[in-house]
């Protein structure tokens, strides 16, 4: 089974609507429902439940739900920024830069900036301020780390979202000493608060322990 649309349920739906941050909830709602849109033409996909859906179209919906759940008072910039994190991510593959770190830098860098644009002109489209696009545009490029809270926040999620329905599949290959060494360098990135949250989310336990052990050291 192939579904191209992943729709809220209405409780989820109220979650991000019925909160005084969000200015104009259809506006907000238009922005979203275009995002997905435009994810669900991901030619990759991932089963969830059974069902194939477009695999950025869940990665959306994922940053979505831990934001809600990590900082259940995020803005409606923010919240625009986590649902649009990867938006047609696929446009620009891995395999257009050099091997190596360097090319690695790149690629993220080249990354940041396309997701912006995109949803730049999204938002745009649906008439939102120029304000809030570039406040949008500015979390997407994770600008000022460590120092601008909604950036931090953004990250901390992205890395929360990557433990716990990614990290799985990318440690099938690798051992466990590269693989404690990738999430320190992960854990380098994150808040004080999501480092304790990833140490909560429930994985198999050789993940447990690597987390634990970058954790620790």
């Amino acid at each position: 089974m192939y579904a191209r649309n992943i729709t809220f349920s209405q409780s989820e739906t109220a979650r991000m609507n019925n909160r005084s941050c969000i200015g104009d909830p259809a506006l907000f709602n238009e922005a979203i429902t275009r995002f997905d849109a435009s994810n669900a033409a991901d030619p990759d996909v991932i089963e969830v439940d059974g069902v194939a859906y477009p695999a950025e179209l869940v990665y959306g919906r994922r940053m979505t739900d831990r934001l809600l759940r990590f900082a259940p008072g995020a803005s409606e910039a923010l919240q625009l920024a986590a649902r649009s994190q990867h938006i047609r991510r696929w446009e620009i593959p891995r395999s257009d830069f050099a091997d190596g770190r360097v090319g690695y830098h790149r690629w993220r860098n080249a990354l940041a900036k396309f997701h912006a644009d995109v949803a730049g002109r999204i938002l745009h489209d649906v008439g939102y301020d120029q304000a809030t696009i570039e406040r949008v545009q500015f979390l997407l490029q994770k600008k000022k780390l460590k120092l601008d809270a909604e950036s931090q926040c953004l990250e901390d999620v992205a890395c929360l979202v990557f433990i716990e329905f990614y990290f799985e599949g990318f440690s099938a290959q690798h051992d466990d000493e590269k693989l404690i060494g990738i999430i320190r360098r992960t854990i380098k990135k994150m808040s004080v608060a999501a480092v304790d949250e990833a140490t909560r989310i429930d994985v198999p336990e050789r993940l447990k322990r690597i987390i634990g052990c970058a954790a620790g050291g």
